[in-house]
């Protein structure tokens, strides 16, 4: 399978997988941390960025077959790897089924809701790609400003407006524009469950991390990841959404660097410094400001909907 990726770096090779809607960019914010230690290849699953969708079925199932057929192609089986939100969900699949990877590190992974959860996920991450997909014509300015952050990210950062203007406009344009996104997003919500993983039978480091403030798996749902996958130990991030590599990328980058060195390590001397000093507060302001940006931008998008309807008619 070809997959477009970026190599950066030298040391031992690590897989870098972007969540549902994101590319290879999505991990910036880290990608020179780890470069400096590892060999970084960061990849744009199929239907994202610059690697063209699937011919068939957009599932968990074959998005893993799609990475493994990349591994095989560039002899890079037992390779270490880091995945995010939905690639999250996709290195556990690959370490379920064995001889695909080394040490993993999944980071909020989707797919462990249950009962109204699901809807609850499906329902709000679809609304808020719908109005990202609206927004487009003004998203650069939008997204560039730290009160447009606080309108768009709350769902996903735990701090939207200090997340990097530069990650909040690509991430934003990607999910506007991956042809495999709606496919995906419903396979998750209501496709095939993650099988689980037997005790034992995941022989490499695994750790998954996650957010305290995730709003889009909630962290109630570790209970199930852990049970699916009890050789995981499960990290913590505190003040963070979920994307640890926006809200706590230092945390994060020494979370991964430490699991792959397959060196002992402790929660202490990964957290390291206060989370309350990750980003200034936003003003009370701005956050008034937002609030009536919200609602201009959810009336504008009515609106263009209407006058879509009446057109049409």
């Amino acid at each position: 399978m070809n997959l477009h990726f970026v190599r950066r770096g030298t040391g031992r090779p690590l897989l870098l997988v972007h969540g549902i809607g994101g590319s290879w960019r999505s991990w910036n914010t880290i990608l020179d941390a780890l470069a400096a230690e590892r060999d970084v290849i960061a990849v744009d699953l199929p239907g994202h960025g610059e690697t063209p969708q699937l011919a068939g079925e957009n599932s968990i199932a074959t998005l893993a077959d799609a990475v493994t057929g990349f591994l095989t192609q560039h002899d890079l089986l037992g390779i270490d790897a880091v995945g995010s939100s939905m690639g999250a969900r996709l290195v556990l699949e690959l370490a379920r089924r064995g001889g695909v990877l080394g040490a993993v590190v999944s980071l909020d992974p989707g797919g462990f809701w249950q009962g109204w959860q699901i809807p609850f996920f499906y329902h709000s991450v679809d609304l808020s790609v719908k109005l990202v997909k609206a927004l487009q014509p003004v998203m650069p300015a939008l997204a560039g400003s730290a009160v447009g952050r606080t309108v768009l990210l709350p769902q996903f950062s735990a701090r939207p407006w200090a997340v990097d203007s530069q990650q909040a406009i690509d991430e934003m344009y990607t999910f506007a524009h991956s042809p495999a996104f709606d496919e995906l997003l419903d396979q998750l919500a209501h496709g095939q469950v993650q099988q689980p993983a037997p005790k034992g039978s995941i022989p490499g480091s695994l750790v998954i991390g996650w957010g305290r403030q995730d709003r889009v798996c909630l962290p109630s749902q570790s209970k199930l990841a852990l049970e699916k996958f009890p050789d995981a130990r499960l990290y913590w991030f505190e003040h963070c959404g979920h994307f640890p590599q926006w809200d706590q990328p230092a945390e994060a980058a020494r979370l991964i660097l430490a699991v792959t060195s397959g060196q002992p390590f402790t929660e202490a001397s990964i957290a390291r410094t206060t989370p309350a000093k990750a980003a200034p507060a936003l003003p009370k302001a701005a956050l008034v400001g937002a609030a009536l940006a919200l609602v201009a931008g959810s009336i504008w998008v009515l609106s263009s909907r209407r006058r879509g309807r009446r057109e049409y008619s």
